[in-house]
């Protein structure tokens, strides 16, 4: 791979007019994945400022740091879980931060590589893990979950309306063979979608897809955890910036930002706060900021993806 990999940033002015970069800031993507944030945030950054790049999957670590490799110094490329932060940052030396990025959704890198097995748009093994060190792959929690499990992960986490069927038909499959390709599984899915799946306005796997990639991953586990971390490292005015894809992630974000911008219960019109719980962040998006029209039409992957802002008091 010698150069970076087509990669589009979703959201990308958005993100960069919100996060609001200034020269000689130090900045975090906490999700770097193949760079295109960061490389935007270190071309506002200025020649004294500095980016902390921080990736569970190695794959997108190394795009990121050859995309970014004329910054220098600048960028820092450190392989970690977005939910280690503080301990990711104090091994680096480091307290205080001007601003954290966090893009929660799967990169291009991930989704068009069929070894990595995210889609099914080409065959591949079922494997799903952004960090290739984890447990257990997709093949391994399809072998071992039980039929209420698998209904829970496909319905709470991709809103799939058949979670039970098709459950029901993957511990039938399982008990003659393993599953352990995306295409077996695609094709299972659709056949217990049948005829209606032609009337899906995506693949009738999609969904299947989703939420098996999330719960190998446990993207969803740790998000206000990760929140609150992010927060506590944030020099006062300085921005947190959220992208997030799927409808568990954003409520999980959203909840925690308004807890932390509205923690006093003093009276309105006392005029200094007697409960000691002062609020830690003003929310700088009151509702999420969602892609527009010509994002949408040149990059259709963006469709789901949900912004939001908080600063810190």
């Amino acid at each position: 791979m010698g150069t970076a990999p087509r990669h589009l940033p979703v959201l990308l002015e958005e993100t960069i007019e919100l996060l609001r970069p200034e020269p000689g800031g130090v900045i975090v993507d906490a999700t770097v994945g193949a760079g295109g944030h960061a490389e935007a945030l270190l071309g506002r950054l200025g020649t004294r400022g500095r980016l902390f790049g921080i990736d569970r999957d190695p794959e997108a670590l190394l795009a990121a740091s050859r995309r970014l490799e004329r910054f220098g110094p600048r960028f820092l490329a450190l392989r970690g879980n977005h939910r280690d932060l503080i301990k990711i940052l104090h091994g680096e030396g480091v307290r205080e931060v001007d601003g954290i990025l966090a893009d929660l959704g799967v990169s291009s890198l991930q989704l068009d590589d069929p070894a990595r097995g995210f889609s099914f748009a080409h065959d591949g093994p079922l494997d799903m893990r952004m960090d290739p060190d984890s447990t257990p792959t997709a093949a391994e929690l399809l072998g071992t979950a039980t039929e209420a499990e698998l209904q829970r992960i496909i319905s709470s986490y991709g809103e799939e309306r058949r979670a039970r069927a098709i459950a029901r038909e993957i511990v039938r499959r399982r008990e003659e063979r393993p599953l352990t390709r995306t295409s077996e599984l695609a094709e299972l899915v659709t056949r217990v979608a049948g005829p209606a799946a032609r009337r899906y306005r995506i693949h009738p796997a999609t969904r299947t897809f989703q939420a098996l990639r999330i719960a190998v991953n446990r993207e969803i586990e740790g998000l206000d955890r990760f929140v609150t971390d992010a927060v506590s490292l944030l020099r006062p005015g300085g921005r947190l910036a959220v992208i997030a894809f799927h409808s568990l992630e954003d409520r999980a974000v959203k909840r925690t930002l308004r807890g932390l911008a509205d923690r006093c219960s003093c009276p309105p019109d006392l005029p200094v706060c007697g409960c000691g719980k002062q609020n830690l962040v003003r929310l700088v998006t009151t509702r999420a900021v969602r892609p527009g029209e010509s994002e949408l039409a040149s990059n259709p992957r963006s469709r789901s993806a949900r912004l939001r802002v908080a600063e810190k008091l």
